[in-house]
């Protein structure tokens, strides 16, 4: 089903777009929440005529997209968490983390437009910051642990295994079996 978005959905699209999407979304929560419309040839038309009258407003939207997006030109993040022997994290850095961490240094992001997968273990990432659909930033994260929780590698050392000789059992010959001797099967 093809729809025009009438305001921007995270993982969709952005407004004005033109989308495919399940008919069963379109007709059950979009729609009806007066998100989109179909995406008729008319509805098409008016979006082309909307779009050339308020393409200095989009142009100026943008502009301020690639201001947001200098701004967070050169910040790196390193964010300490609570790390388990192996390296691995109690919970996980996710984009409220970074948002959080972006806010106490002065700059505020709000974390739907960061796009993170859930971090689980120490090492260096990249977080991405959609402020419009033709403006990102990305941004290097780096996951350490606390002070004096260094994470150890677990080594696996290898024992030598001594072989132990094996004796062999005496062959069993192959002897007539009495019938009378043998367990009566019903």
């Amino acid at each position: 089903m093809e729809l025009i978005l009438k305001e921007d959905i995270i993982g969709l699209g952005f407004k004005n777009d033109i989308v495919n999407v399940k008919s069963g979304y379109g007709r059950n929560y979009l729609i009806p929440q007066g998100k989109a419309v179909i995406a008729s040839p008319s509805a098409k038309k008016v979006l082309a005529e909307n779009l050339k009258q308020q393409a200095h407003k989009l142009a100026a939207q943008k502009a301020a997209a690639e201001e947001k997006a200098a701004m967070l030109q050169g910040v790196a993040l390193t964010i300490t968490a609570k790390v388990s022997s192996n390296g691995q994290l109690y919970g996980s850095v996710t984009n409220m983390t970074v948002a959080e961490e972006l806010a106490k240094l002065g700059k505020e992001v709000d974390r739907k437009i960061i796009v993170l997968k859930d971090i689980k273990k120490v090492g260096e990432y990249v977080a991405v910051v959609r402020f419009h659909k033709e403006v990102s930033a990305e941004i290097p994260v780096t996951v350490v642990a606390e002070a004096g929780e260094e994470p150890v590698k677990a080594a696996v050392k290898e024992a030598p295994v001594e072989e132990a000789p094996v004796e062999e059992a005496p062959a069993v010959e192959d002897a007539p079996v009495d019938e009378a001797e043998a367990p009566a099967e019903e």
